[in-house]
């Protein structure tokens, strides 16, 4: 094993439903592609991978499919998946597998032990030597920065694309967590279904995901509020392409629903906390990673639902992947949080 630790760099993932990051050792993060694989059907081979893949997502001809293997942070499609692990593996290598690789994973925290194996097998299929799954408010509790290692409680809340992750940590472990399969993907939907709904407007998944970064809003405010945008798309009656103008106020009201549903979910969490880690948390904060946290105002009306100041990591988006890779760099001293669940050799 000596003789592989020396001879291959070991590998963090953050696998997630819109985006897949990858950590290398001695080298930090090396990938940030999406997670979408386009096949060609008749041959049943990809066309490509990542960011080339998403841009075909509704675009394609009837023998191309361009998929997203996952969903709500776990593997959807089995095949593509182990396919794009695969392709994003050799790309951080340089397209060369001379040793296999250790490979440390964040994964849901909620997810069974089906999907953990799942997400075990792909990884192996791709050429993993042994791979550790960390939980990944865990990961994104490193990642940020928080002091895991200590006797106080950290609260987290990763909002990914497929998974909301919520946890109480302290000592390097998870004291509680919950984790809804509501997050950007949900809050994207939402927005798609009501421009259906209230302007008989079909948009694709895109357009919606780009509508929620450009004006999406979660808490009034009022030099944000006069901002709007021109959205094309189909309309539903006479079938013909459509313009309509929509402002920050509408799509606020159309993403209440889901966001109602992490605050739920982050409120279930506080009420289950020990009294000792509540204390540290309201002293604390709470801490906000994943791509929800740069949703405008998300942070607000956390604090505003909560009554406890609440932050933005320094690089949300990174979170989870650096966690990997600071686990990775220090394998030694922070392998405890494997403790729940160990390595799985190839």
């Amino acid at each position: 094993m000596g003789v592989f630790s020396r001879l291959s760099r070991d590998i963090g993932i953050d696998l997630g439903t819109a985006n897949t990051l990858v950590y290398v050792s001695g080298r930090g993060v090396v990938l940030e592609e999406p997670s979408v694989v386009a096949i060609d059907q008749i041959s049943n081979q990809p066309l490509a991978v990542g960011s080339e893949a998403k841009r075909m997502l509704g675009r394609t001809p009837g023998n191309v499919v361009a998929v997203r293997p996952l969903r709500d942070g776990v593997i959807a499609d089995f095949e593509r998946a182990e396919l794009m692990l695969k392709h994003f593996m050799r790309q951080v290598n340089g397209g060369k597998n001379l040793f296999a690789p250790r490979v440390v994973i964040g994964i849901p925290s909620g997810v069974t032990g089906v999907e953990r194996r799942a997400i075990e097998d792909a990884a192996r299929g791709a050429g993993a030597r042994e791979v550790y799954l960390i939980d990944e408010p865990v990961a994104a509790a490193f990642g940020a920065g928080l002091p895991v290692e200590e006797p106080t409680g950290n609260m987290i809340v990763d909002i990914g694309g497929g998974t909301t992750e919520v946890a109480v940590l302290s000592l390097q472990g998870t004291v509680l967590s919950e984790s809804v399969r509501v997050a950007g993907d949900e809050i994207s939907d939402s927005i798609a279904q009501y421009l259906k709904k209230v302007h008989n407007l079909i948009i694709g998944e895109r357009t919606a995901e780009d509508i929620k970064i450009r004006i999406g809003s979660a808490y009034p405010n009022e030099d944000y509020d006069s901002e709007g945008m021109e959205v094309r798309g189909l309309h539903q009656l006479s079938g013909l392409p459509r313009t309509v103008m929509i402002k920050t106020a509408e799509i606020r009201e159309s993403m209440s629903e889901p966001l109602s549903m992490i605050i739920e979910a982050l409120k279930r969490t506080l009420e289950r906390t020990p009294p000792e880690l509540a204390a540290d948390i309201v002293d604390r904060g709470i801490m906000l990673a994943g791509g929800g946290a740069l949703l405008q105002g998300f942070d607000t009306l956390i604090s505003h639902e909560t009554g406890i100041v609440v932050h933005i990591a320094p690089d949300p988006l990174r979170c989870v992947v650096l966690g990997t890779g600071r686990v990775l760099e220090n394998f030694k001293e922070l392998g405890r949080v494997f403790a729940s669940h160990g390595p799985s050799a190839g």
